[in-house]
Parts: structure tokens; sequence; C-alpha cells
């Protein structure tokens, strides 16, 4: 069975059923100290405490920076026909963010004055609870030794800076551009049987735009964590950030039109580009509200809402 962990006002607590929280005794000022101190998290979620309401909680997110954060490029199926890339079949392809980028889950996601072109990506994370070493070679049965836990996040994209200068770690990383939580759903044994179940779903101001369940995933999290573990450690308390489902605002141009723009002088392809992305609505703009969440149609595991507002 999951247990539920939120971070509040420099605090750790446990979720229970109902809407309440009880505080973790604990000195755990980070999440790997967390997850090294999981005796302090049962005894919470034991307790014969009442707890405190939920709503009366500023909560913050629940992985804590400094860490690392990697995350899959193209990783659904439905993402791959609107980026008009085909299917990765030689392995993922895998990004950094600034985990400076990290930011609570009822927050504001700040625009910088330059971008233009502001976009979204609701994503399952992956909170690591052991140590990956290189050369490691994870199998499904492993899983439950590395993955701690999953988190809610938004991949918030600066679509103009990406796409003008090829960069994903600036356009992925500026302040406020992962918001994560509001739970750490730490797993118990089986739930990661249940992971292709779950329902990744976002919408702006209550406009439904992701809707997919992580069947949908080309690379799955043990051959993602191989992949990865032939370059990179990674440690607990990291996220892995495992994609994202199609019904982003940027989308692939039609065949035609983007032959014919192969043709055109990068600069003026650019300006084209740009001129038309500017009239595409779903991009996001000041006082837009995102609220993204994730669960399996049962309840069994469910990762929370977040609910951030553009500014």
């Amino acid at each position: 069975m999951s247990t539920d962990v939120l971070r509040a006002n420099g605090s750790w607590w446990v979720e229970r059923p109902g809407g309440r929280a009880v505080r973790v005794d604990t000195a755990a000022a980070d999440t790997a100290a967390l997850l090294a101190d999981r005796r302090a998290v049962d005894d919470a979620a034991g307790s014969a405490e009442e707890g405190v309401p939920v709503g009366d909680l500023a909560l913050e997110s629940p992985v804590t920076a400094p860490c690392r954060v990697v995350a899959q490029l193209i990783n659904y199926r439905s993402h791959a026909r609107d980026s008009g890339s085909a299917a990765a079949t030689g392995g993922p392809t895998f990004f950094r963010k600034a985990s400076g980028s990290i930011t609570g889950p009822h927050g504001a996601i700040t625009t910088p004055e330059h971008v233009r072109l502001l976009d979204y990506e609701v994503e399952l994370g992956l909170v690591l609870g052991a140590e990956l070493p290189i050369g490691a070679v994870v199998t499904d049965d492993d899983l439950p030794h590395y993955i701690a836990g999953l988190v809610v996040a938004n991949d918030v994209s600066a679509r103009d800076v990406q796409l003008t200068k090829g960069q994903f770690y600036e356009s992925k990383s500026y302040p406020t551009f992962t918001p994560v939580g509001p739970r750490l759903t730490l797993l118990g044994p089986g739930d990661l049987a249940n992971l292709p179940n779950l329902r990744l779903r976002l919408s702006v101001n209550d406009e439904l735009r992701q809707d997919r369940t992580a069947a949908d995933m080309i690379v799955r999290p043990a051959q993602a964590l191989t992949a990865l573990a032939r370059f990179q450690t990674l440690s607990p308390g990291d996220l892995v950030l495992t994609g994202t489902p199609g019904g982003t605002a940027l989308k692939a141009p039609p065949k035609l039109v983007e032959k014919v723009g192969a043709l055109l002088p990068p600069a003026l392809k650019w300006k084209v580009f740009f001129a038309k992305q500017a009239k595409n609505p779903h991009y996001l703009r000041a006082g837009d509200v995102v609220t993204a969440h994730i669960a399996t149609p049962d309840g069994a595991l469910d990762l929370g809402s977040q609910r951030c507002t553009v500014a």
C-alpha cells in the first residue's frame, strides 16, 4: 500500500484519507534524507493523531533542490505523432533541467519577459530511492529497489528558446518551470505493476488538453534507467521525468508546409513559423490556470492535483 507524503512549512507530513495530515517526526531537511528515515514516515502513517486539514498547509514541492532532474524526450506515442517524430526505436533520449526550476504545486509559473511561446507538459516523475551506479542493468523486478515514489510534474517549456537555439536546458530551466507535487507517493509492494494504468491529465482554464495513460509510453522505466546508467549516476532524491503525452500547444506543421519551409532561408523560415505560432491560442498566457492530475481509475494510486497560475 502506498503512502502519500507532503512538504509544507519546512516540515514533512503524511497525508491520510479524508484530507488530514500528520507531521513526520524527522530531522530530514531534504527528500533524500526523508527517504532514509522511512521509519519516521511509517510511524506518522500509523499514528493515532488527528492531524491537521491538508487545506491549512502551504504545500511545497516534495522533491527538494538541489537534485538531478533528468527528462525523457518524446516518450509517448501520442506525443511522437504530434511532433512528427518517429517512435524511439534506438532507445531513450534524455535532457537535463536545472533543479532551480522546481517549484510547488500551487504557485505561479513565471514567464520570462523574452518568452512568447510558453508550453505545458504533464509528466509522471520517478523519485529515486537508491543509488543507481554506472553500469547498472535494471529489470522490472529491480524497479522497487530504485524507485521510491512517484510525483506529478509539469515540464514547462519556452518553445521559442528551444526551437531557435536548439537549447533544451535553457528553455526548460527557468525558475518555476518545473512544478512538482502535491504528493510524493511512496510505493508499497506491487504498486509499480499499476504504473501503466496511471492516467495523466492536464487542463488549461478547465479545458482538457492532455489525457493519456502511461501505457502510451514508448520506453518504460526499467529500460530508461538502464540507459541512463550507461553514463549517469543517480542518487536518492533525484527526479526522472518520463515524457509527456500528446496535446501540447506545439505541434509539427503538416508535411507540405514543412517541405515548403525547408526551402526558405533560416531567418525567414523562423519569422513565418513564429508569426503563425503567435496566433495559436493554446500557448500559455498570463492569468491562465494550469491543472495537472495523475491517478489510476480505481484510485489505488493517486498522485494528486497541482494547480498553478501563469504570471
